[in-house]
């Protein structure tokens, strides 16, 4: 794919791992000098629903900005795996540190600002770039996390519930487990059974921000009527006395499913990696 605003897109599947994970490369039409940013999608989304068809890839390429994106297991191009381990939150980290370095990331360097890499994520996205970030200090610059939360709703998803429902139709009673099964199913292009071994291996795996804290700067995004928004300030303290500097914003009038579209957000994420 080519053109003045989508730059040119290189495409393939990371060998070597059982998930199969789908990666673009977007090449700008003019290249700002700064290093890469790493998009990192949300549950039962992928980088073409999350990333390309909500103007995130074309606002970065605009400024510049070479972009990977990936998909998650079971999301989008990626494939299916069919043992748990590939779901794992520490797995997919250690994926993604594969892919970084294969899109040309290199360690932070004192005055070169085409070293190390950027990395934005939305929700889930979100909790796997702020583990990134906490383990990666020398190779991640700048993280802009939209929608993030202090726990992980899938962590409470009800998978017994979910497996009757979709056996015989029995209804979930918990309100955030039908919510999500919905959402799961709403994309054709998602393996709902894959998307059901990510949770079991997600609730392996528990999130907690404070137990690994990233130190560098940080742009936390929430819509305002996304009730995630209130984690903002526990984060933020989190990431403050880890000595990092963190940045807050609030979308007016936005909720969880369409913050990601805002022109505010996408205008912030671009200045705040800028430098």
């Amino acid at each position: 794919m080519s053109g003045r605003h989508t730059g040119e897109l290189h495409s393939h599947t990371v060998e070597g791992t059982d998930p199969q994970l789908y990666v673009g490369v977007h090449e700008p039409q003019a290249d700002a000098g700064l290093r890469p940013v790493l998009l990192l999608h949300g549950f039962s989304s992928s980088s073409k629903l999350n990333w390309e068809d909500s103007g995130w890839v074309k606002s970065l390429l605009d400024a510049g900005r070479r972009v990977v994106t990936v998909d998650l297991p079971g999301h989008g191009r990626s494939g299916a795996p069919e043992d748990m381990d590939s779901y794992a939150p520490s797995r997919i980290r250690a994926d993604l540190l594969q892919i970084a370095v294969d899109a040309g990331a290199r360690p932070l360097r004192d005055g070169d600002p085409s070293s190390g890499l950027d990395v934005i994520g939305y929700s889930l996205g979100s909790r796997l770039a702020w583990e990134f970030g906490a383990t990666q200090h020398e190779l991640i610059h700048r993280l802009v996390l939209g929608g993030p939360n202090v726990a992980d709703p899938l962590a409470e998803f009800d998978l017994v519930a979910a497996q009757r429902y979709l056996a015989d139709g029995t209804p979930i009673a918990d309100a955030s487990t039908a919510w999500l099964l919905r959402m799961a199913q709403g994309l054709p292009s998602n393996n709902i059974f894959a998307l059901l071994s990510l949770v079991e291996a997600i609730k392996s795996e528990p999130f907690d921000p404070a137990e690994a804290v990233p130190h560098m700067p940080m742009l936390l995004v929430a819509g305002e009527n996304d009730e995630r928004a209130a984690s903002l300030p526990e984060l933020a303290g989190l990431g403050t006395k880890a000595g990092a500097m963190v940045e807050q914003l609030v979308l007016p009038g936005r909720n969880h499913t369409n913050a990601v579209t805002s022109r505010a957000f996408k205008q912030a994420a671009v200045s705040f990696l800028g430098v």
